[in-house]
């Protein structure tokens, strides 16, 4: 299985040497799914995108500090290889900043949240049980634990779009696209020191208390290898 990961951003070079950098993250997370997974990545945010849409089996678009709103070229560039992708019902899911650039490239908005920021461990209720989320959660509740980092949210949806799993917080946090592309809004890449590390490198525009609200929710696990296991499950359902 060949997964081509567009890769929007890079960890901090001060935080690379205990956490290492993106691609490496959603390798090791790919890995502890199957070994047959070969990730191939392009560094999209230096406007290295593929020259095809089947040069991979199957599509995942990175998280980035940065947003779909800021005017970067290559955020176009994307958005274009997003919708051939669509036009074509190639696999793709995307992961915070590609669930967002996902939205718009199909004709969504995004905005920056009046709620503030979503740092920490987030927890979503499943409202669509769809046949790829298998095994189902493991508690009674039907709903998922997964990390975040954002300020931007999805505001308004595509005509295509459904929403699989949201929270009062954000409401449009898993949404599926026919049966192609599915975005997420949690990183199953990240781990609990690197959401810490990253909240620290943002305390200033974060707030102390936020911060302190986020360290606290660390105390619960995320569901990150059961996310992945969907993502994998999906990227391999027949439609």
């Amino acid at each position: 299985m060949r997964v081509g990961l567009l890769l929007c951003d890079d960890v901090r070079p001060e935080l690379q040497p205990e956490h290492s950098n993106y691609p490496e993250m959603f390798e090791a997370l790919l890995k502890r799914q199957s070994e047959d997974i070969e990730l191939v990545t392009y560094r999209v945010l230096d406007e290295e995108l593929p020259a095809t849409t089947a040069e991979c089996d199957y599509w995942l678009i990175s998280g980035s500090r940065h947003g779909v709103n800021d005017g970067y070229s290559w955020i176009g560039l994307l958005e274009d290889f997003v919708r051939r992708l669509y036009a074509e019902q190639r696999k793709l899911v995307g992961i915070c900043f590609g669930h967002q650039v996902m939205a718009t490239a199909l004709g969504g908005t995004v905005v920056k949240s009046g709620k503030g920021w979503g740092v920490g461990l987030s927890k979503n209720a499943i409202t669509q049980q769809k046949h790829w989320m298998q095994p189902t959660p493991p508690w009674s509740e039907q709903q998922f634990r997964l990390l975040v980092s954002h300020q931007d949210q999805v505001a308004t949806l595509p005509d295509s779009a459904e929403v699989v799993a949201g929270s009062d917080f954000c409401p449009f946090y898993m949404v599926q696209y026919g049966e192609h592309f599915l975005s997420i809004q949690g990183h199953p890449e990240f781990s609990k020191p690197y959401a810490v590390a990253l909240m620290n490198c943002r305390r200033e525009s974060i707030g102390e208390d936020i911060i302190q609200q986020g360290v606290d929710s660390l105390a619960e696990d995320p569901d990150s290898d059961l996310i992945c296991h969907w993502i994998v499950r999906f990227f391999q359902q027949t439609p």
